[in-house]
């Protein structure tokens, strides 16, 4: 019972200072600070800006949201500014974000607030459909299009927000808006008690919002919801691998361990890797946890890379703000004698959220023949950025990425630009096991 009090202080406490900080108005002197403190971190970390970003727009970028700062404004209104930036990084490593999309979430449900009562499907030419109910559970209207939004147009909303959210393309943009769209929609319109939704069949829909959480922010402490394991019909199995990024390794990699001791057992000739919904992490997580499994040949995990030598990673031969250029030669060694090894057929199962490390992954597999990349054409580079570092801009308290790596693939080969699967399957937004079966019919 304490505790449960305890947790009950705790999350109003944050309630009070989000909602505290969120009403702090801030001058366009702090936020001209924060402007500058964004192109320095920007200047002083990225190897080379212009990997994504196109240099002439981003000056352009820079210039206009000056000229905006002319009054003062809460931090969601900064927010909405700033984040424009977005898709002129065009890398989903280097964003300009709300910080503690978690945190904020949960005082602001804690506190009585309300999101979006659906979770979505967005499409970057603005169409909008009903996936599920806000926290995943099934909608009688799943499919349905969006055509307005308490009487504004649908496709004029997603263009508002799609303004404002970061990725490799277009596609990547609309797939993370997908994702995120009742935390992005109350970051940019305010909280909404009521809905009314214009859908394609010409039916008004009267929707009180709710208060609960959105999927994306569920369950990312439960290990059962990021990793899976279960056996499929046909000799088949299925590893889900929600995150590469996990506080206890060792308990990913027993999990991984039990998993391949079931199909040795069962006699598994087929594998399916699901990372469909797995933004990245620590490599060391599938090189230790998977690769250690399947690889049957030495591999490397990039061919190249370009670095920007960061405060705390200099030294007397990597001067501070140097930018170096190397070559990965080092070997990963296979295990190929593991009495767990595995020597069916791999697919690994990519999709609209597989991005950073799951690339690497994707990378690897490809280049080195591990097995059969599937899924739809990507929307993310196969040339990542990484080693990215966090920032807080110093006033209005807004969170800056930016990376200071970047990695060539494996095969060294500079196209295809965007994630290609081997075998191009459609992915379904609303049935994530159609590409499982689909899969299993190969």
């Amino acid at each position: 019972m304490r505790k449960k009090l305890s947790l009950c202080l705790l999350l109003l406490c944050g309630a009070c200072l989000t909602q505290s900080h969120a009403a702090t108005l801030f001058t366009p002197e702090q936020l001209r600070a924060d402007l500058r403190f964004i192109q320095d971190q920007v200047a002083a970390t990225h190897p080379e800006p212009g990997f994504s970003a196109d240099p002439d727009k981003l000056r352009l970028a820079y210039r206009h949201i000056d000229t905006q700062l002319r009054e003062p404004m809460t931090r969601d209104q900064a927010w909405r500014l700033l984040a424009t930036l977005n898709p002129v990084y065009a890398d989903a490593h280097m964003v300009l974000t709300q910080p503690d999309a978690q945190g904020q979430s949960a005082a602001f449900v804690q506190a009585g607030g309300k999101f979006f009562p659906y979770e979505v499907s967005v499409q970057p030419a603005g169409n909008i459909y009903i996936r599920t109910e806000l926290g995943g559970a099934a909608s009688t209207h799943q499919g349905m299009r969006i055509e307005k939004i308490n009487g504004v147009p649908a496709g004029r909303v997603v263009a508002e927000l799609l303004e404002r959210c970061h990725g490799d393309s277009a596609e990547f943009h609309a797939n993370l808006l997908s994702t995120r769209w009742p935390f992005l929609y109350w970051k940019m319109y305010g909280e909404t008690a009521q809905f009314d939704l214009l859908l394609e069949n010409g039916k008004h829909l009267q929707v009180p919002a709710l208060g609960r959480m959105p999927a994306y922010l569920n369950g990312q402490a439960d290990f059962a919801q990021q990793f899976r394991f279960e056996m499929l019909p046909g000799d088949a199995a299925l590893l889900t691998i929600n995150t590469f990024y996990w506080p206890d390794k060792k308990q990913f990699t027993d999990f991984t361990e039990q998993a391949f001791r079931q199909m040795r057992d069962a006699k598994v000739k087929t594998l399916l890797i699901d990372v469909r919904a797995n933004g990245g992490g620590n490599d060391d997580m599938w090189m230790d946890g998977l690769l250690r499994y399947i690889a049957d040949k030495p591999y490397r995990w990039a061919s190249t890379y370009r670095k920007k030598v960061v405060k705390g990673r200099d030294s007397a031969t990597e001067k501070l703000g140097d930018v170096i250029d190397g070559t990965i030669s080092t070997l990963l060694q296979p295990a190929p004698n593991d009495p767990l090894h595995f020597s069916g057929t791999t697919y690994l199962l990519v999709g609209r959220n597989t991005y950073s490390s799951s690339i690497l992954l994707s990378n690897v597999v490809q280049d080195f023949g591990f097995g059969k990349v599937v899924g739809a054409a990507g929307s993310a580079r196969a040339r990542q950025s990484g080693g990215t570092q966090n920032f807080v801009l110093p006033n209005s308290g807004l969170a800056l990425s930016v990376p200071r790596l970047i990695f060539q693939r494996p095969s060294g080969a500079a196209t295809p630009v965007l994630l290609q699967p081997d075998i191009v399957l459609p992915d379904s937004p609303f049935d994530s096991r159609a590409l499982i079966e689909a899969v299993l019919k190969l």
